[in-house]
């Protein structure tokens, strides 16, 4: 049996601790200092450690390339209102507002900080470029390229791309250690509100925002305890995965034609574009609500049969993000919640297709269950290379509607435009969004898959999401059967691109 240490205790590899019942501390129980805190407004100590999403980024970014975890945005500005000076005192605004824009994160005798810094020091000061329509994706590109030092610089920089008296476009690049996918949503917006404001000779009007990032940050800390605490959350969440990922293939080999490198020296990414009509989304539905499962555990249980295909294991460590969300005053906070979750789905285990759609539900829950672990120190508790990713392979489904232009008037409008800055941070990734109508029923599933282009030749990829969408489809038409001769066909399929 594999062995790691966990907060001073031997943890066994594979065979899942548990924790007698008897001994296991209920909430109800708990002594009046021990119960979780509320999410408020408190006092700021003087050393702020980095929120679990934090930590992973702060470590990412160190570990590779800082530029790698850029968050780039372009918004289109046009009408003859159009005030630049306006736009400028926004971003002041914003940042004003969401203390992550104005943070820095060094490293301290305590380890990584939060360091806020006040808002008369925060100084953000827009580049202006003189550009035209065909340079433009050129500025941007480069623009989203420029590394932070997290331990120096604010994690926002603007760019000021003037096409004419009459049309701007505004880029933001923010560190992902500072803001999430969620976050671009309350940005933009204050980011609008403010810059009407500005226009119209006035300081924006917004409600304050009942708590900040730190706020969260020592609540969450609050709530997951110390490491050092055997009963603690964080050392149990920490427990689970050393258990759950114990003796797994450390690498999964797939079938590239370029040599794997000892580290990418960038992630410079291609883009292919996936598409479920209305037919496939509904069978999909249909699956799940028979399975009790949701239509993400339906797509994960087909992305692993893919990448379980792709590798030639039957056992796969796939990923996917959790918004980190799940109370109603982070809303509208800028700042990064989102982590990544690992799924390990044991392909050999499963007889047919329904045991598959079982497992991944289990397997989904568990997960869903065990958000806060830092990649760094899970990769402590596991006999691999720490130089090994804890995955290559991720599937993140949202639900969205068609894009929309926010119209501010019959004298300006705002649009946010697509950067084409394409960044592969893993092997294989899917983004997916699920469409439906405006009466609730489903449109369809469409997206991406991202592959770096270091690694995989243009046809090997075209060749996995083909593989990937034939497993989806045929999920969709409701297949029970075996799944050995229908992971044996599909690997047969991988042979014309090995």
């Amino acid at each position: 049996m594999n062995n790691s240490t966990v907060g001073g205790r031997t943890v066994g590899g594979g065979l899942g601790v548990a924790l007698p019942n008897d001994r296991r501390p209920s909430v109800l129980n708990l002594p009046p200092r021990q119960r979780p805190a509320a999410l408020a407004r408190r006092p700021r100590p003087a050393y702020v450690p980095l929120a679990p999403a934090q930590e992973r980024m702060w470590h990412a970014a160190r570990a590779g390339s800082s530029s790698d975890w850029n968050v780039a945005r372009a918004v289109r500005i046009c009408g003859p209102a159009l005030e630049v000076g306006a736009l400028v005192a926004a971003i002041r605004d914003v940042v004003a507002r969401h203390e992550p824009l104005r943070t820095r994160y060094p490293e301290t005798g305590a380890g990584p900080a939060q360091v806020v810094v006040p808002v008369l020091e925060a100084w953000v000061r827009p580049e202006v470029r003189m550009v035209t329509e065909d340079e433009l994706p050129k500025h941007i590109a480069e623009f989203a390229a420029n590394e932070f030092d997290l331990a120096t610089d604010q994690p926002l920089r603007a760019r000021l791309c003037v096409l004419g008296p009459h049309d701007v476009v505004l880029v933001l690049v923010v560190h992902h250690i500072s803001i999430d996918g969620r976050s671009v949503g309350p940005l933009l917006r204050d980011l609008v509100t403010a810059y009407l404001a500005r226009r119209a000779g006035v300081a924006p009007g917004w409600t304050p925002l009942p708590i900040d990032y730190v706020d969260y940050t020592l609540w969450k800390h609050a709530q997951l305890g110390d490491y050092a605490d055997e009963w603690s959350r964080a050392t149990q969440q920490l427990r689970y995965w050393a258990n759950v990922l114990a003796g797994r293939p450390a690498v999964l080999e797939f079938p590239c034609a370029r040599v794997r490198p000892d580290r990418r020296a960038d992630s410079v990414g291609a883009l292919l574009p996936v598409t479920f009509g209305a037919g496939v989304h509904r069978g999909l539905l249909n699956r799940a609500t028979a399975a009790q499962a949701s239509i993400f555990m339906v797509l994960q249980a087909a992305f692993a049969v893919a990448v379980g295909a792709f590798s030639c294991s039957d056992d796969v460590t796939v990923a996917t993000a959790v918004s980190g969300r799940g109370h109603r005053l982070l809303d509208d906070l800028v700042g990064n919640f989102s982590d990544d979750v690992l799924m390990r789905v044991r392909l050999d285990r499963a007889a047919d297709v329904d045991d598959l759609l079982e497992q991944v539900r289990r397997v989904a829950l568990a997960a869903f269950a065990n958000p806060d672990t830092p990649n760094t120190r899970l990769k402590r508790c596991l006999l691999q290379d720490a130089a090994c990713p804890l995955f290559q392979a991720t599937l993140i489904l949202q639900r969205g509607a068609a894009a929309q232009s926010a119209h501010t008037g019959g004298d300006l409008t705002i649009a946010e435009i697509d950067i084409g800055v394409i960044r592969a941070k893993h092997d294989l990734e899917f983004g997916l969004v699920e469409r439906y109508d405006r009466v609730g029923r489903p449109a369809g599933i469409d997206g991406g898959f991202i592959y770096p282009t270091a690694l995989f030749e243009h046809d090997t990829a075209v060749a996995f999401v083909e593989l990937f969408s034939a497993t989806v489809e045929l999920f969709a038409t409701g297949y029970r059967g075996p799944l050995a001769p229908l992971l044996a066909n599909i690997r047969h399929c991988t042979t014309v691109v090995r």
